[in-house]
């Protein structure tokens, strides 16, 4: 009996980091469901364009409110409660978009959906504590790009079963995966029960997902209101003030949503801005590629492709984002953690740049997002590492999950950014933009990588410079990011700028 036990917790342990990035791949395939479908929902439903781009933007909403939230709770001794329940939320969604209804219930079974997008950093703080040495390291990364992965792998299998079987049969295969993903949690996810319980902070969850969802709100709705409306203008004004009564209500509170002191450490505020603007470049790359492959070839620019083939224009991006995780630990040996995220950057200017030139044929634009895959990939393989070595384990859930905030931001804006650079362009009476529109929408994301390459160096820079005013530096250390295996930063700026791990999870004032 002890015999079968033991064997039964050894199973359970080695299917641990793929059921993981299983749930992680699920609900990043479900939270593009959406994208790709826009225009058929809105036939099949007769409703709006703008309307219908609410089964997209809606999910982002609810996720940028449920992330934080669930990595507070998940940071607690009900970890395993809180992603099941995630994970059962998601199917109820995913049936509820299925069933033929109407427009008003898929919106809220898409609602519902937007829910799971706070299980990756729950996923990637379980694997921390539960996965021991390398294997660690390695599911870390592998987490991280499962938001990235599964943007690629969805778009072309919502088209393909939207295309074939209908918009209904395309959320019926959402029910099936998480079904599915559901059932290998309750069997694999261990318990933490031995973590202590923090009080959630309601006031902190109350302010940031109105600010944020405020936010995204406004750059979805830009284009249908006017970016100088009244309307827009007095939402955004809000929301920013609602985004600073936060920050100073979680400065000033005993137990945060999200500790933001820990942002006074160098390591952590370079993963954070490195994902917020690295979304935007992202989303912008990937939203240009799609519109410009559907475009007909009438418009003097596009291949006239059905939105099956636009979707697999983005496999290439997932495959070469996955391959990254093999990539980036043997990169990290000989460069260092840190310098992959200006590599990442670099690669991934490289990939706008050659949109910007060269996309006169359909293999050309295939080519562009497998490298894009690559450089998006290196960026974000590293910053669960980064995050999960420079705050204390009782913070990871928290940490990781404000970064994911920032990228779902940064997805949102990348949206909407190349929609309005693209309607600028559009002459008046006509339906399309000019050839001309992409090419300034790819100047723009190319100036976004160079912003965030940049920040990805200075920021390190200006941390280590800081510590040596403070702190000596042993000879031959590498002082701006982390050691090889991306699991605990060797920094002096660590200690001088964030706070010092042993303090505070002794509760040491920040």
């Amino acid at each position: 009996m002890r015999a079968s036990a033991v064997t039964g917790a050894s199973g359970r342990q080695r299917a641990l980091v793929p059921v993981l990035v299983f749930l992680g791949t699920v609900v990043a395939v479900i939270s593009s469901l959406g994208a790709p479908m826009i225009p058929t929902i809105a036939a099949v439903d007769h409703v709006s364009l703008s309307d219908a781009q609410w089964s997209l933007t809606v999910t982002m909403l609810v996720g940028a409110v449920a992330t934080p939230v669930m990595g507070r709770l998940g940071d607690g001794p009900h970890r395993r409660t809180v992603m099941l329940a995630a994970a059962a939320t998601v199917l109820a969604g995913s049936v509820l978009a299925a069933l033929p209804l109407g427009f008003g219930f898929l919106v809220a079974g898409r609602a519902l959906q937007g829910v799971g997008l706070g299980l990756t950093p729950l996923a990637i703080a379980t694997a921390r504590d539960s996965v021991p040495g390398e294997r660690s390291r390695s599911a870390l990364a592998i987490l991280s790009l499962t938001t990235v992965a599964g943007v690629g792998l969805g778009y072309p299998l919502t088209g393909l079963v939207a295309q074939s079987l209908g918009v209904h049969a395309a959320f019926w295969f959402g029910a099936a995966i998480s079904a599915a993903a559901l059932t290998a949690g309750v069997l694999v996810l261990p318990p933490t029960a031995h973590r202590p319980a923090r009080p959630l902070d309601l006031l902190g969850a109350c302010l940031l997902g109105l600010g944020l969802g405020g936010l995204l709100l406004a750059l979805s709705e830009a284009e249908p209101w006017g970016w100088t409306s009244p309307r827009l203008l007095g939402l955004a004004a809000a929301c920013v003030l609602l985004l600073l009564w936060w920050v100073r209500h979680e400065l000033r509170t005993a137990h945060p949503l999200i500790d933001l002191r820990s942002l006074r450490n160098r390591v952590v505020l370079t993963a954070d801005v490195a994902g917020l603007v690295a979304g935007v470049g992202m989303y912008l790359l990937m939203s240009l590629v799609t519109r410009f492959v559907q475009t007909p070839a009438a418009a003097g620019y596009g291949f006239g492709a059905s939105v099956t083939v636009a979707g697999l224009a983005l496999l290439p991006f997932s495959v070469a984002s996955i391959l990254t995780s093999r990539i980036a630990p043997r990169l990290a040996r000989r460069t260092g953690t840190a310098a992959i995220l200006p590599i990442g950057c670099a690669v991934s200017l490289a990939a706008t740049l050659a949109f910007l030139f060269g996309r006169d044929r359909l293999w050309e634009l295939f080519a562009v997002m497998g490298l894009a895959g690559l450089g998006v990939g290196l960026t974000f393989a590293v910053m669960p590492g980064l995050i999960v070595g420079a705050v204390p384990a009782h913070e990871t859930g928290s940490a990781i999950s404000f970064n994911q905030v920032l990228r779902y931001v940064g997805y949102s804006t990348g949206s909407a950014l190349s929609g309005a650079v693209l309607q600028a362009h559009t002459p008046a009476g006509h339906a399309l933009p000019t050839g001309s529109a992409y090419g300034t929408a790819a100047l723009i994301g190319c100036a976004v990588w160079v912003v965030v390459g940049a920040a990805t160096i200075v920021l390190p820079r200006r941390g280590s410079a800081v510590a040596a005013g403070t702190t000596a530096r042993p000879a031959g250390r590498d002082t701006a990011g982390a050691d090889p295996a991306g699991e605990r930063p060797r920094t002096a700026a660590r200690a001088a700028d964030g706070e010092g791990e042993t303090a505070r999870e002794e509760g040491a004032p920040a």
